[in-house]
């Protein structure tokens, strides 16, 4: 619409200047700026009516892969269950990682915290503090330092309720477990391999707490004011 006003406006001031006894010096400069103005307003309306949406998939996927140093770390405690050893994952004392554990070894005890927004973690022994690594050649160490991008797995939920956890520096490496309970390298993993299907479960003897034992609200009981005494007299009356 105000492309169209712009132009018939343009249009009726050019017939009214070159109809018959009318001055003879029209101004083209005027003329001209008015046709580049004509020119702009067109441009801004088109770039305007083809400007796409904001993409908010896109905006979280690349945050995901940011880590957040400002939000309120989530730490989770549960152990790791391999769906091949048929055992859970544990940090040992001298930096090995297997999947031997039996459930409610003190070795399997993992503590879980997030890095970012989305679902990329840090996983540490709870009884050593070595955090669960992958090095270049796909193999799973322990390390003291785990604020690398090495230490960082994404956990990614499959179709059969299990869950994967995949090495957020070496794109498309798993961690994985034989049946025998010895770690896999990364690079010989694939997602829909058992051996990199796990499943989390909480340390034996401990039970998810329930509803009924949070803590209540407490109602804190302000003295009234003088505004509050004279509503509540009103609405009594």
């Amino acid at each position: 619409m105000l492309v169209l006003s712009a132009s018939n406006h343009l249009l009726w001031s050019a017939h009214c200047w070159l109809r018959p006894g009318a001055p003879q010096a029209v101004p083209l400069i005027f003329l001209t700026v008015c046709f580049v103005t004509f020119i702009h307003i067109y441009s801004f309306l088109c770039c305007v009516t083809n400007q796409s949406p904001p993409n908010f998939t896109q905006h979280v996927s690349e945050q995901s892969k940011v880590t957040d140093r400002v939000s309120r770390r989530l730490i989770r405690i549960y152990q790791l269950y391999s769906r091949t050893s048929g055992k859970h994952v544990q940090v040992l004392p001298n930096k090995k990682i297997n999947a031997m554990a039996e459930d409610g070894d003190a070795h399997a005890k993992l503590i879980v915290e997030t890095d970012t927004f989305g679902s990329r973690v840090r996983i540490k022994g709870a009884e050593t503090g070595f955090y669960i690594c992958m090095n270049k050649r796909g193999k799973l160490i322990g390390k003291k330092n785990g604020q690398g991008r090495d230490c960082i797995f994404t956990e990614i939920v499959l179709e059969n309720n299990y869950t994967a956890l995949r090495n957020a520096r070496y794109d498309n490496w798993y961690m994985a477990f034989t049946r025998r309970g010895r770690p896999r390298k990364g690079s010989r993993t694939r997602q829909h391999q058992r051996e990199v299907h796990f499943m989390k479960r909480l340390p034996k003897g401990q039970q998810p707490t329930h509803p009924s034992q949070h803590r209540p609200f407490d109602f804190i009981h302000y003295p009234f004011s003088q505004r509050t005494k004279r509503t509540r007299y009103s609405s009594e009356r």
